[in-house]
């Protein structure tokens, strides 16, 4: 599991997250996402090693800059407010994709140090790393797309509520860490939603306005995959809380995680960047 954990943390350290820090903002976080694989490299070099000392200084310098990063999120929220611009929920949405790489990176800290943090195992703390860099970061960043780019009242209405739910379900699973199955279990329920309400209006109303097939196939293996690791997802927290038989960490890891990884937010990045170059492309 280790091996395949690390793969998908790397992936989503060096390209997902820089790729969409340019989908959020092209000209304000340009330098931050040309900047980032630096940065994100000594957290990925951390991976590798065993832990102790190098490991821990490599994921604390990773660490500083998703920090660095949060940081943007209450100076971008404060910049909206002061130019009287309403809090809406793309923005709610990537709010929290900003925040997302710290819990991430501060877990990687700890994992890192073989420190048990909150008296979490270490096997908890490693696989944070990687759910904090795809549901927290690329979920709430692909919600928040979806909301600015679908039309007509009803899909609008849905889009807002998923670009709202995807960040809740988000802290909800968070939340749930420090206080049960049951609640974590919540969290899980509210976060499929949201990730389900992506599926579909990424498949009903994104992939037709799609200009070419590879696009068109991204988008489609984004919603499609979705609706199956999601759904992995609340098996495993049902089972957590209930005691029924569910799934390993192991064998998450190997489809849910792998699926999220590479079927939604590595997809998902591919085909929103090629929309966006599209839309430029396109003259007014």
């Amino acid at each position: 599991m280790t091996v395949l954990v690390n793969l998908i943390v790397t992936l989503g350290m060096l390209y997902v997250v820089p790729a969409g820090l340019r989908l959020i903002d092209p000209a304000g976080l340009r330098r931050t996402a040309r900047l980032w694989p630096l940065a994100a490299a000594p957290g990925a070099l951390c991976l590798w090693l065993p832990r102790g000392a190098p490991a821990t200084v490599l994921a604390a310098l990773y660490a500083a800059a998703t920090l660095t990063l949060a940081a943007r999120a209450p100076a971008r929220l404060l910049r909206a407010r002061a130019a009287g611009e309403p809090l809406g929920p793309p923005e709610v949405a990537v709010l929290t994709a900003l925040a997302a790489p710290s819990v991430a990176g501060t877990a990687l800290v700890a994992e890192r140090a073989g420190y048990r943090l909150f008296g979490f195992d270490l096997d908890i703390l490693a696989l944070t790393v990687p759910h904090f860099h795809f549901a927290g970061f690329t979920a709430a960043l692909v919600a928040g797309l979806v909301c600015r780019g679908v039309a007509g009242r009803a899909a609008r209405g849905l889009s807002r509520w998923a670009a709202y739910s995807v960040p809740a379900g988000t802290v909800l699973v968070l939340l749930g860490y420090f206080v049960d199955d049951w609640a974590e279990l919540v969290g899980a329920v509210v976060l499929t939603g949201g990730m389900w309400a992506v599926a579909l209006l990424t498949w009903r109303d994104v992939r037709p306005g799609a200009r070419d097939r590879a696009t068109g196939t991204l988008l489609a293996t984004s919603a499609a995959v979705l609706v199956a690791t999601m759904l992995l997802a609340l098996w495993w927290a049902l089972g957590e809380a209930t005691g029924l038989v569910h799934p390993t960490l192991t064998w998450m890891a190997a489809t849910h995680g792998l699926g999220n990884s590479l079927g939604f937010a590595l997809c998902s990045v591919l085909a929103w960047r090629r929309l966006a170059a599209d839309r430029m492309e396109t003259p007014s």
